[in-house]
């Protein structure tokens, strides 16, 4: 990795920690900035670099930083909320693969990268969420209130954060490319 991935990198984890701490508070699963940082290193530094971003971010928070939205550690794992921070390394990869591989740059395929992306996030943190409730931590949450507490009521706002990253992206990405160019000049 060329220095220039490992500073965007160092970037992105930083952005996602303080996105942990830009709080809205709803039931259950808070509602947080994480999802637009995790997003937003997927469309503009791709899908290894992005990922790499976020397994930074999720072993710092592991070996004990508090940069999760509610603390860190080892024990994090057996909250039910976790299963979003794995999800947030799929969804990063799957957004930057995405747009890698999208010949025309537009906000329209920025937020369809963003979408499928999100459906990970999503797609992941409810099957954790559902496994540690029910298997490991013993407070059993039966399918709908789930689907309620961890999906509708948070879905509005990541699919808002969905298009403003789109929007962020299709502004910021000439300008990496931008400098990317100019350095090798």
């Amino acid at each position: 990795m060329k220095t220039k991935g490992v500073i965007y990198c160092g970037l992105f984890t930083a952005l996602i920690a303080v996105g942990a701490f830009i709080k809205i508070p709803i039931p259950v699963v808070p509602f947080t900035l994480q999802y637009l940082f995790t997003m937003l290193a997927g469309l503009l530094l791709g899908s290894r670099l992005g990922t790499v971003s976020v397994l930074s971010y999720m072993l710092l928070g592991l070996a004990g930083l508090p940069i999760f939205s509610e603390g860190g550690g080892l024990w994090y794992v057996f909250k039910p909320s976790f299963g979003y921070i794995i999800g947030f390394a799929v969804g990063t990869f799957v957004t930057g693969w995405i747009a890698e591989h999208m010949e025309k740059k537009t906000i329209a395929r920025y937020l369809l990268a963003n979408l499928a992306g999100l459906f990970c996030v999503y797609a992941v943190g409810m099957i954790y969420y559902y496994i540690i409730c029910n298997f490991v931590i013993n407070t059993p949450i039966a399918a709908g209130p789930l689907f309620l507490y961890c999906f509708v009521l948070a879905v509005p706002g990541d699919i808002a954060l969905s298009i403003l990253g789109a929007v962020v992206a299709k502004r910021v990405r000439p300008v990496l490319a931008y400098e990317a160019v100019r350095a090798r000049s």
